[in-house]
């Protein structure tokens, strides 16, 4: 039943982020019953599906791929609710739906069987994986928001010109300005508590050693990059091209910390 559950969320994952398309590019209003509901009930039957998932597989926490695949999707779609009750803006959902939609269909067919080295023993590992993965989310949902900038502003001097290349978005451009930034803002607090959390954990269980693996040095990069970054926007009013620069490399160390699992000693997912 668990996988039924998840793959009849998947099925309203890839209806909603049809949905979302005409809601937030055409000006169709009436597609949001469809992708706003769609997308609630696709978060329940996934929230489900991941529980009895863990209780069949007696553990708690998310130790396998699919998992944390299955963990992340949720998360992201969370976050895509959330900006929604806020802002009343569907235009993040043309780039988070797809993506919840890949990730919750991988973990639906094609379940995998690696699992962490580091052992996972209470709620302390579990809060640190939901925590990191949750400042993961928020960095990728700025970096989507601070693209939509990009292109709203785009639509908006073409028009300006007497013509138009690129469809309407439902959002104004401050909105999601204020969407890049706040997201931001909520990811660091995220990330800065997993580190905490993780370091605490490590020093336990591996001692000094842990913090020379190169997983650890690198997400410690990151989090200098991160604070960085939020420092930059808010100094200097950083938008548009130039926001979406910054984004995309510390994105790029972010796909960099997440491959150093293969390298990394302590911290990875072995295949039994």
């Amino acid at each position: 039943m668990t996988l039924l559950w998840l793959r009849f969320a998947v099925l309203l994952y890839g209806i909603a982020a049809l949905a979302v398309l005409p809601a937030a590019l055409y000006d169709r209003p009436r597609w949001r019953h469809i992708a706003i509901p769609g997308t609630i009930a696709a978060v329940f039957f996934h929230f489900v599906s991941l529980a009895e998932t863990l209780n069949a597989a007696h553990h708690r926490l998310p130790v396998e791929t699919h998992e944390l695949q299955s963990l992340l999707a949720l998360i992201l779609a969370l976050v895509f609710l959330t900006v929604y009750s806020r802002y009343r803006s569907v235009s993040l959902g043309v780039f988070v739906l797809p993506v919840v939609f890949m990730l919750t269909m991988l973990a639906a067919f094609r379940p995998g069987e690696e699992t962490f080295s580091t052992p996972i023993r209470n709620v302390w590992v579990f809060l640190h994986i939901v925590l990191v993965l949750t400042a993961y989310a928020a960095l990728g949902v700025s970096l989507l928001a601070s693209l939509l900038y990009l292109i709203q502003e785009r639509r908006l001097k073409s028009k300006s010109k007497g013509h138009r290349l690129l469809p309407a978005l439902d959002t104004p451009l401050e909105t999601i300005d204020q969407i890049a930034l706040k997201t931001l803002l909520f990811g660091l607090p995220c990330m800065t508590a997993s580190l905490l959390i993780g370091s605490v954990i490590a020093q336990q269980h591996y001692g000094a050693a842990y913090f020379r693996d190169w997983k650890i040095i690198l997400t410690f990069v990151l989090w200098l990059l991160y604070v960085a970054m939020i420092f930059i926007r808010r100094a200097s009013g950083l938008r548009g091209r130039r926001a979406v620069y910054l984004s995309s490399f510390v994105i790029l160390i972010v796909l960099f910390v997440w491959a150093a699992n293969h390298f990394s000693s302590v911290h990875r997912f072995p295949t039994p």
